[in-house]
This record gives C-alpha cells, structure tokens and sequence, in this order.
C-alpha cells in the first residue's frame, strides 16, 4: 500500500482537558500523525472541523450538549466527512451499536494502551472498522438480542427494503461482509476479483448510503430478524 505523503490530521473531542491534553501528547509524538485542533464539545467540534477537514476524529460518546453520537451524525452528513473514531469510558454493547450506527468507525476505551489507539487511528484514516471479525460477531449479537434496546427500535421491514435494492451479487457481498470476511475473503466465497468486491461494495456504499462495513453488517442482520 502506498504510504501518505502529509501526516494523518487528527481533531481531539472531549469535554475534559487532561484527555485531551494527554491524547495531543501521545499522537503528536509520531511523525505520521499530527493533532491540528482540539474541541470540548459537539457544536465546537462541528465549527473545528468545517475549518480545519481533519482526517480522523476522536470523538467523546458523553459530552454536556450535543454528546458524541449526535455531533457524529452531524459530521458525516458533511461533504467528504472525516472518519470518527469514538472514545468512551464505559465498553456497553447499547453504546457501542449506538456509535457504530451512528457511523463511527469503531471506539477506543479512554484507558487503552497507547500503542494500541495509534493504530486505532491509523487503522480508520484508511476506512478499516477497529473491530476484530471476532468482536464485530459479538456486537452483531448484542444487536439481535431480544432484550437489547436497539433490537427493539431497529425496523427489520425498513432494512428489508433497501436490501430489496441491490442485485444478487451486491447481496452476497453484503452477507459476506455479515460474516466479518475482508475483501480477498470476500473474493474466494463469491469466486471474482477482489477489484470486483470493491466495485461492489462502493455500490453498497452509494445504494444503502452507508458510511462503513460495520453499518452494512448491522443492516443485513435487522434484515434477518
């Protein structure tokens, strides 16, 4: 993969300052990664971001105001919206669907190891779900849980419907993405290119008006229900 030739640009969002502070210090000190603002809250998260166009952004799930989900939706309704990375404190299935159907890319615990929320970072700049197959498979379960709060809200008949949209072959690629397979994954299941299963997925992208993978697999699975 070709490297970046500019740094990735990061904007901090978090109502507290030490987090903030320690976060500018742990991603300032490396060279392919640079912080280039800092918000305390959602409407001042929106401002930065409409003037700076920052590549990532970590975003706070609990803030006074407009909180971390809201201001996420916000932004991606933004022409060429950044990717979002959410930061929260507390690791509840409930918050974790609600910041990926918002559509973040995936979250990060505020007490993550540091190396570890680098790579968080390096891994949404180039649209990638932080989430393992594996902990993508549990979050999909938490989500067709009959007593989970987002299995009762969720319309299955709605996502149906847009489903009802793509060809077959944009449907087995959906599925395929379901089951937590990446691209070369997705090739050999459906027997073409992996160029292909990219032309297919910027479909899905398009016709779902989705942001990321995560959202297409929440999608196919309240379809199931």
């Amino acid at each position: 993969m070709e490297s970046r030739r500019d740094p990735v640009r990061v904007v901090i969002v978090d109502d507290e300052q030490l987090v903030r502070m320690a976060l500018r210090l742990v991603i300032d000190g490396e060279p392919d990664l640079t912080v280039v603002a800092e918000a305390a809250d959602g409407n001042a998260a929106l401002a930065v971001v409409d003037e700076q166009r920052p590549d990532v952004v970590l975003m706070d799930v609990r803030m006074p105001g407009r909180d971390g989900l809201e201001t996420t939706r916000e932004l991606l309704t933004r022409p060429a919206p950044p990717r979002v990375l959410m930061l929260t404190t507390f690791d509840s299935d409930d918050l974790v669907l609600g910041a990926l159907r918002a559509g973040a890319l995936g979250f990060v615990l505020k007490d993550t190891p540091p190396a570890r929320i680098l790579d968080a970072v390096r891994s949404v700049v180039d649209g990638n779900p932080v989430l393992s197959p594996a902990a993508m498979a549990r979050v999909i379960a938490a989500a067709t849980r009959p007593d989970s709060a987002h299995a009762r809200d969720r319309s299955s008949a709605a996502a149906r419907e847009q489903l009802s949209m793509l060809t077959e072959r944009e449907r087995e690629t959906a599925r395929a993405i379901a089951d937590g397979l990446d691209n070369p994954q997705i090739a050999e299941r459906l027997s073409i290119t992996v160029a292909t299963v990219k032309a297919h997925i910027g479909s899905l992208f398009a016709k779902l008006a989705v942001e990321n993978r995560v959202q297409i697999a929440l999608l196919v699975r309240d379809a199931e229900d």
